[in-house]
């Protein structure tokens, strides 16, 4: 008796070679991992939706404006035409224009070059 209560005593001094360690903490990470990355997914699906519906309602106010942005274009041209034929009233809107920074650029400036013609 007395030798198997000095074995025990060795063997409970001496470290555990052969146990295993546990994987719980492991595997509560794995979860934790895996929660976070499919709430971030569920989310970002959301926000992707969301932001699909706001395009689709400006889609109407986008036309609109390149709408009116093209009658302004035909606009400004045809007033440049009359403040080329001497309309005091065309140079003086266009003038300021100008000073706005919408109006045409003059034909004096910078000419752009024409599209080269392509080999036969």
């Amino acid at each position: 008796m007395a030798e198997e209560t000095e074995t025990t005593a060795d063997e409970s001094a001496r470290p555990e070679i052969g146990k295993p360690a546990s994987n719980l903490p492991f595997i509560i990470t794995l979860v934790a991992l895996l929660m976070f990355f499919g709430f971030q997914t569920l989310a970002l699906l959301n926000e992707r939706s969301n932001l699909g519906l706001v395009k689709s309602s400006q889609e109407g106010a986008l036309q609109e404006a390149q709408k009116v942005q093209a009658q302004f274009k035909v606009l400004v041209t045809k007033t440049s035409e009359l403040a080329d034929q001497g309309h005091a009233g065309a140079k003086m809107i266009m003038e300021g224009l100008q000073r706005q920074g919408l109006g045409v650029a003059p034909e004096g400036g910078t000419p752009e070059k024409p599209p080269a013609k392509a080999p036969k």
